[in-house]
């Protein structure tokens, strides 16, 4: 048993069972792929992958506990290269990050300002993608923090830490009927037409949830993922916008108002997440800190025992994020 073969059958599981992509990811060979993996089934004496002629099916029940095993295996090879490179190469490495667009547009670039100041010689890469694509770019590996705010169940295999609190403004022309009004309210709200983020993205999911509680069913006419598409088709005149308070740039977006809407929806947490088991390098930990000042090395380390996710909600159940 060989660390390749391991490798070849996480990435063929990686790559939806494709050997030819797999190849290409690995920039090795198709035939070569396959023959490893058949060498493996053979010296296990068990099949991996199900097959229909040269085609890979499916994974049978033995290949899902042996490729879980390698995934471990090959996470612990992972680890014991960082230790290395933490000894001999303290100030190099890589770390890539996966987000959504609006924390690596509005909440991310000083952090990143002052981490690449810090660490000149470590190569940072940013993945913006789906909370889906976040999630599995993370426990796959291909990202080595994975900083989110929806969908939290599919982090299951991460360790999540809160970083800040945040919420809503809505954005509206400087003379719509909404800036005539003292408070806001979700009934106001409700009587525009909406441009928002798409249903899974930066606290959507809270909106929906303020609107179904008022009993109201709010006229969505546009969604994005983006902020900045959102508040172009605000200025179209589409609708009035629902964006992250973040979002709103004074200086750049003065020909557009921002009414506070906190007290119209409840607050929603960014995380930032890892693997279990991960090894952190000494420049993952200043970037988590650099990121949420709260999240020192004792308290990640600390974080890393907790054994179940109802541990790690009661550690962090007194400590009082920032909110924006």
């Amino acid at each position: 048993m060989k660390l390749q073969q391991l490798r070849y059958i996480v990435e063929v599981l990686n790559n939806n069972l494709n050997v030819s992509a797999t190849a290409e990811h690995l920039y090795t060979s198709q035939p070569g792929i396959s023959k490893q993996v058949r060498m493996l089934e053979d010296e296990l004496g068990v099949q991996v992958f199900g097959r229909s002629g040269k085609h890979l099916t499916h994974v049978t029940p033995a290949g899902q506990d042996v490729i879980e095993i390698a995934q471990q295996i090959l996470s612990k090879v992972d680890a014991i290269k960082a230790v290395a490179a933490e000894h001999t190469q303290p100030d190099q490495g890589k770390l890539n990050i996966a987000t959504t667009h609006t924390q690596a547009r509005y909440a991310l670039p000083p952090v990143i300002k002052r981490f690449i100041d810090k660490y000149p010689k470590v190569s940072l890469h940013m993945h913006q993608g789906s909370p889906q694509q976040i999630s599995e770019a993370a426990a796959k590996g291909k990202a080595d923090f994975a900083i989110a705010t929806e969908a939290l169940h599919l982090y299951n295999d991460l360790v999540m830490l809160p970083c800040y609190h945040w919420n809503r403004s809505i954005l509206v022309p400087h003379d719509h009927p909404l800036t005539k009004l003292d408070k806001l309210s979700i009934e106001d709200v409700a009587k525009f037409s909406l441009v928002t983020y798409v249903y899974g993205f930066t606290g959507r999911s809270e909106l929906d949830k303020a609107f179904s509680k008022a009993g109201l069913d709010p006229q969505i006419v546009f969604t994005a993922t983006d902020a900045d598409v959102i508040k172009t088709y605000v200025r179209m005149g589409l609708g009035i916008g629902v964006v992250a308070s973040m979002a709103y740039e004074p200086g750049k977006d003065d020909d557009l108002v921002a009414l506070p809407a906190g007290h119209l929806f409840d607050h929603s947490t960014t995380k930032i997440g890892f693997r279990k088991g991960t090894f952190l390098r000494s420049y993952m930990y200043d970037f988590i800190e650099g990121f949420a000042s709260h999240l020192t090395r004792d308290v990640v380390d600390k974080a890393m025992t907790m054994r179940s996710y109802d541990e790690l909600e009661a550690m962090f159940k007194d400590i009082e994020l920032p909110t924006y």
